[in-house]
């Protein structure tokens, strides 16, 4: 199959007596699995499927069990759907084995006196930053070149830096989905893991499991840019731990969220 766009997956949903299946194109893969955004995006747009109303998205926990190696067929259920809330399980299959889970919860906006928000950091537009990735370094994986990426500050993958930080604007190239909660999803987690700036030799990765928080009705931003960042908390026999966040073009903290990576270096 030719390499597809996520707006263009995301048209392939076709329902099966199993589930929804979608496809899965090259250029979606890091290795032999599906990115791991791409692969929560979809979970998402299964989610969305089960119930026509849902309120807006407000948590996601993804499990990745397994690699997503095929074309995943997912089944979505609702857990349960109280006066507020709505929480949604999927699970997606590949060739009969769990390769990955999700949980979304949707919630209606309450009325509350207590706001708090975490501005975004001071940084220079997209246009006035460098490529994450100049031209004279190799692209390791395909699944990058479905976004546009700017590296504000922080160190690129295997540097040996001394801290695991990066922070980066980012967006789809494709228009289509730019505004959009499952477009939204599959870019959360287009940064590389926290803990390669600090390594010093390339190596293989795996997520074991992401959450995170939506903190606005609106999951929009203007123009498609995001300001990103992933902080590496703790890594250690192995594991690491990351912080990761996301605010849009007017410096509003939409996202929240915790990740823990496994690393083979």
């Amino acid at each position: 199959m030719n390499d597809l766009t996520f707006g263009e997956i995301l048209q392939t949903a076709e329902d099966t007596p199993e589930g929804v299946r979608f496809a899965v194109t090259e250029n979606w893969k890091q290795g032999r699995t599906a990115y791991g955004g791409f692969t929560a995006g979809l979970l998402l747009a299964a989610a969305r499927q089960v119930k026509a109303d849902l309120p807006p998205l407000r948590s996601t926990l993804i499990n990745f069990t397994g690699p997503v190696i095929s074309s995943p067929t997912l089944t979505a259920r609702i857990l349960r759907q109280g006066r507020n809330v709505t929480t949604v399980q999927v699970e997606a299959f590949c060739e009969g084995k769990l390769c990955a889970q999700g949980t979304f919860s949707f919630g209606s906006g309450q009325e509350s006196h207590v706001n708090q928000d975490l501005a975004a950091p001071q940084a220079p537009a997209p246009d006035e930053v460098e490529d994450f990735l100049p031209p004279n370094i190799p692209l390791p994986i395909n699944f990058f070149k479905n976004f546009d990426a700017k590296l504000i500050e922080g160190h690129r993958p295997f540097s040996g830096a001394d801290r695991g930080f990066i922070r980066a604007w980012v967006r789809h190239k494709d228009e289509t989905v730019r505004q959009t909660p499952e477009g939204l999803m599959s870019l959360a987690d287009v940064l590389p893991p926290a803990v390669f700036s600090k390594a010093r030799k390339l190596g293989p990765n795996s997520s074991m499991n992401w959450i995170c928080n939506f903190l606005s009705d609106d999951l929009t931003s203007h123009d498609g840019w995001w300001m990103m960042e992933t902080d590496l908390t703790a890594a250690r026999d192995g594991y690491s731990s990351q912080v990761m966040r996301m605010w849009n073009a007017k410096g509003q903290l939409v996202v929240d969220g915790m990740q823990s990576v496994v690393i083979f270096v």
